[in-house]
């Protein structure tokens, strides 16, 4: 495909085909609801389907699905065909608004936290027209929002687009009295993808890879990422054709992939795209990671999208740059020229520094997970305390303005010292890997988030924690009889309350803990730790007030985020259980067996035996070692089926298997490194990560 403008968006039922295919007056009805959020009449519904039909027959489609986003973090689909039975026993192709506006999945078979009985089945899929329909794998996807019978929200879909609109409404009152015309105001963000690539045949032979995403065992290779020549390095022929494939099917669904270039660890890679509004961008993520995984199979890869896959090199996240703008194209985050003469940005700014200063905890909480614990506070990923780094100039800034002193600007320009190179204005801000929630010229970014986490969670959050410290500042600014006097009040007294938050330093520091705790900062290290956050009471009240989550809806999160904690560390322990049995000791007492008979055989020739009886002894011990460790994880496996309260589970699992599942890896990844190569029943992290010519 040579001309990208020409097929870009070419799979997507988006606003220029809408208005080839729409009659005007339906046209103008279904922009209403999109931009307004407008009731859609059922006779407009009737149109914008036959019309959809038509377009997605003419592209070769036979069924359609309501595409939605469970609880699973994943998407989920169930394909409808167009046919129609008629009198003569043929059929027809048809498409009705009933069909496009409303579906019903099964609610009970996806995880609800409670909300859904087994046999309490039903539940609803509703069109979400702020997203367009698109087509895959010749299908007609309509993107949508799934709840109960009883309507709770049963997805991750639901609540974003709440938030959305509790930010809107929010921001629209503090932009008011800046006498701004705007009408709309909307949450933008641009996720980053982090993801491993790796050869499809060597993944076939590693269970742990295959049941679990990640290395559950595994000796670090003799080189790992340490000389920082994977990084922005040269793209293998074999990647960059399968990033080729998957740029052009990107595309095709109108989804902006910008950037693509190689991470720091070996076999690492990273996709970029250009922002959207938050919606949008979480669907078109969420389709990422789903056609990520289709093409590497078409190239002879596995695509591992877990925030951990191998240990001792950097994990994958999914950097969440996110940033406020207006309908009429102001960046809310952009601080200008002048950042400290800027009122409205520094009353925005403000607004973000103590919502994740008040929020810390859930904001903490909504990027929770298994994988995402053995990332956060190693190999370049942020810590699990929140901080904020805003660099030195904005820094500088807000000291001027709790101090009462006039900022004095200090942007200079780069001198590199060679003549013919052009000078350019040094940022204003540098870019800390350490930082959780990073300041970076128009935008924050959240650096926290896991490469497989759906990143509805912590925009939902992000969105709604903002509008309730906008709505407080709109309270107080509406009743002051001084606007400006108020303003600059505001502006100081929020600054210097939540100073606290604000760290520019180095993240990965001994000193930092212990300078965080006495700055009142949360530490939530785990996922046992941080989910149960999501219920307390000013986190109910915030989430509840902006009818973003109910009170139900906040426990069901909390029981399955859990359940899946528990359910993924008891699958990694089965799977290091039957690999220890099934394939490590095997191997190794193979090997003990013929280095003795070599011991025998070079000892009848008067040979010495040093290698061979020194080898065995090592070997016999850590064998030991490894089946004693596995006594005691299989043993307290057993206990866990006696634990019925969910949050007594997650942390037995967390203080007791997971610590067990390290005991056990300890002595067999040494005995990897004693064992004789032809002897490993599975591929090495060499094999694994430098697979590429």
């Amino acid at each position: 495909m040579a001309n990208v403008p020409e097929y870009f968006g070419s799979d997507v039922f988006n606003e220029s085909v809408m208005k080839e295919r729409l009659p005007k007056a339906t046209y103008k009805a279904l922009k209403k609801t999109i931009d307004n959020g407008d009731p859609l009449d059922i006779e407009v519904a009737n149109i914008v389907a036959n019309a959809m039909k038509d377009w997605a027959v003419e592209k070769g489609c036979t069924h359609y699905t309501h595409w939605f986003q469970p609880m699973t973090g994943l998407t989920a689909e169930k394909l409808d065909s167009f046919i129609s039975p008629t009198e003569d026993g043929h059929v027809i192709m048809e498409f009705s608004g009933k069909e496009l506006v409303k579906g019903e999945p099964d609610a009970s078979s996806f995880p609800s936290g409670g909300l859904r009985a087994t046999f309490e089945a039903r539940g609803y899929t509703a069109w979400d027209p702020t997203s367009y329909a698109f087509i895959k794998e010749k299908a007609l996807c309509i993107p949508t929002a799934f709840c109960s019978y009883n309507g709770e929200a049963l997805d991750k879909k639901t609540p974003l687009l709440r938030s959305m609109e509790a930010i809107n409404k929010s921001a629209l009152r503090i932009l008011k009295m800046f006498g701004s015309d705007a009408t709309r105001v909307t949450a933008n963000v641009g996720p980053e993808q982090e993801y491993f690539l790796v050869d499809r045949e060597m993944y076939a032979k590693r269970e742990d890879l295959i049941l679990a995403g990640r290395s559950l065992y595994g000796a670090p290779a003799p080189k790992g990422q340490e000389l920082e020549d994977h990084y922005f390095g040269t793209i293998k022929t074999r990647v960059q054709a399968y990033m080729k494939d998957l740029d052009e099917q990107l595309w095709k669904l109108g989804i902006y992939a910008k950037t693509k270039h190689n991470e720091v660890a070996p076999a690492q890679h990273e996709l970029a795209p250009i922002y959207g509004t938050t919606n949008i961008a979480t669907d078109h993520n969420q389709l990422t990671m789903e056609i990520m995984k289709r093409t590497a199979r078409k190239h002879g890869f596995k695509c591992l999208l877990h925030e951990k896959p191998f240990a001792g090199i950097n994990g994958s996240g999914k950097h969440n740059n996110w940033s406020i703008s207006t309908n009429t194209g102001v960046n809310l985050l952009d601080p200008g020229k002048t950042p400290a003469e800027n009122a409205q940005f520094l009353l925005f700014l403000t607004a973000v520094i103590k919502a994740v200063n008040d929020y810390q905890d859930i904001l903490r909480a909504s990027v929770a997970s298994a994988g995402n614990d053995h990332r956060l506070g190693a190999n370049e990923a942020p810590p699990a305390i929140i901080s904020i780094f805003l660099g030195d100039e904005l820094t500088g800034v807000l000291d001027a303005i709790v101090n009462g002193v006039k900022y004095e600007d200090k942007r200079v320009e780069m001198e590199i010292g060679v003549d013919v190179l052009p000078h350019f204005p040094k940022d204003t801000t540098d870019r800390n890997r350490t930082s959780p929630f990073a300041f970076t010229g128009n935008k924050f970014e959240f650096r926290m988030p896991g490469s497989k986490l759906s990143v509805a969670g912590p925009n939902t959050v992000l969105n709604t924690i903002v509008a309730d410290v906008l709505d407080q500042f709109a309270d107080e600014l509406e009743k002051a009889d001084n606007f400006q006097d108020a303003l600059d009040d505001l502006i100081k007294r929020t600054i210097k309350e939540n100073q606290n938050i604000i760290f520019n330093g180095n993240g990965y520091s001994d000193e930092w803990p212990v300078e965080a705790e006495k700055r009142g900062l949360l530490n939530l290290k785990s996922t046992p730790e941080a989910v149960p956050a999501f219920l307390a009471q000013k986190n109910v009240d915030v989430f509840s007030k902006y009818g973003v989550y109910t009170e139900a809806e906040l426990q069901s999160r909390v029981e399955i985020l859990l359940d899946e904690y528990c359910k993924t560390l008891n699958i990694e322990a089965l799977t290091m259980i039957d690999m220890a049995k099934k394939e490590i000791l095997p191997a190794a007492a193979k090997y003990i067996k013929d280095i003795a008979k070599t011991a025998e055989l070079a000892k009848s020739c008067g040979a010495e035996t040093v290698f061979e009886e020194e080898t065995v002894k090592e070997i016999s011990a850590l064998v030991t070692e490894m089946y004693k460790a596995l006594g005691t994880l299989e043993a307290d496996v057993q206990k866990v089926h006696s634990i019925e309260d969910t949050q007594e589970m997650a942390n037995f699992f967390h203080d007791t298997i997971f610590a067990d599942m390290g005991a056990l890896r300890v002595p067999a990844d040494k005995i990897e490194t004693l064992v004789g190569k032809d002897y490993w029943p599975y591929p090495t992290y060499s094999d694994l990560l430098f697979y590429v010519k």
